[in-house]
């Protein structure tokens, strides 16, 4: 009965792209000659961030944090994230590839094949619809989930909220996009699952997303998104469901508040009607001091008690605060400080060989932006 029912979720899975590729093929087929022979827009960008930490925990080795994967190393000058892209822009279709190396590269993408951790994006699009308003795009695209990007450059914080930094970045998979006007944009997505390029070995299953982002103009944002699937092969598959709500305002001319709230669960073993649940809320306060210095502070607790994403002994319950100042010399560069102080109910850090329940560290970092 179990293979049966695989076999028929499988097919469900295939007719479902299948219709996704047919929609596409017949919205680019109802559009004119004139408008899909139109040159295209072909853009090529650039971002760089040299960055340097210093842990003062000083435990052994240079990685600091088994659940940060933005500079994460200690003592030592290197490169957080590089990235080339090239993007073709079209009314009726589109595209990216961008190639990334650094340490974000080799610690989020750790469990892909060697050459896909240098792929930061590959994706192509095509409009469904004469107003080009509703679009396919199929491919390893950015993750719907969070406020937070890879490129520091985006954030109003140096390094990434916990929460940012155990969702995912990155997918893999197709979406459908619909932005009736210019404040609403709707998006429904399959992937290969939970941050995965190639698919969990042993899972039969794709994963499931929606979206749905509220903007009035410079002044705020309200974004809702999910996510239902899971991260396990088959023989051991646990189900996860998963809500990330966050929203953006622009209060002053200077001042900018974030505030966030991640919360999943995830069943305890295969068929069981029990949970483990995660939560996270996150406030971002940013205020621009002037044409040239802005900063920023942040507070934050993260509670995992089960170890779903993180995993340490008596589970992982930890309050952090932090504290930025930007300086931003051009509108391509800017350098950026960060004091960050993590406090955890449980003895999960190191320092002078022992466990203990807190941990401070600086963060400083140069980025650069071509074309951006």
């Amino acid at each position: 009965m179990e293979i049966k029912q695989q076999a028929q979720r499988s097919i469900n899975n295939a007719v479902f792209v299948l219709l996704l590729i047919l929609l596409s093929c017949f919205g680019a087929f109802a559009q004119s000659d004139s408008i899909q022979s139109a040159s295209p827009e072909v853009k090529f960008s650039g971002f760089a961030d040299i960055f340097y930490a210093y842990d003062f925990n000083e435990q052994a080795g240079n990685s600091r944090q088994p659940f940060f994967y933005n500079h994460n190393r200690h003592n030592e000058f290197n490169l957080n994230l590089a990235l080339l892209r090239a993007a073709i822009t079209h009314t009726k279709y589109r595209g990216a590839i961008a190639l990334q190396a650094g340490t974000y590269a080799s610690d989020n993408y750790a469990a892909e094949d060697n050459l896909l951790q240098h792929v930061f994006e590959a994706n192509a699009g095509v409009a469904l619809n004469t107003k080009g308003n509703l679009w396919l795009d199929a491919g390893i695209f950015g993750s719907h989930i969070g406020f937070e990007s890879a490129i520091s450059m985006d954030n109003s914080t140096l390094t990434r909220s916990i929460l940012a930094e155990n969702s995912p970045y990155f997918l893999s998979g197709a979406k459908v996009t619909y932005t009736p006007n210019d404040n609403w944009a709707l998006s429904a997505i399959i992937c290969n699952g939970w941050q995965r390029i190639k698919r969990v070995e042993g899972n039969s299953r794709l994963s499931y997303c929606t979206q749905v982002s509220y903007t009035n103009g410079d002044t705020y944002t309200l974004n809702w998104s999910t996510f239902a699937g899971t991260d396990d092969p088959d023989t051991t598959r646990r189900m996860r469901y998963f809500n990330n709500l966050y929203g953006k305002f622009q209060l002053t001319k200077n001042f900018a508040l974030t505030t966030g709230f991640d919360i999943g669960i995830q069943q305890k073993y295969k068929g069981s009607s029990s949970y483990n649940l995660w939560y996270s809320p996150v406030v971002i306060a940013r205020y621009q001091l002037n044409q040239n210095w802005a900063t920023a502070a942040r507070a934050e607790y993260y509670s995992d008690k089960n170890g779903v994403i993180i995993a340490v002994p008596e589970g992982f319950k930890t309050s952090g605060a932090s504290v930025n100042l930007d300086y931003t010399p051009a509108k391509s560069i800017i350098c950026r400080a960060e004091a960050r102080w993590l406090k955890s109910n449980n003895k999960i850090y190191v320092k002078d060989n022992q466990l203990v329940k807190d941990n401070f560290f600086l963060a400083g970092s140069i980025a650069f932006g071509i074309n951006r």
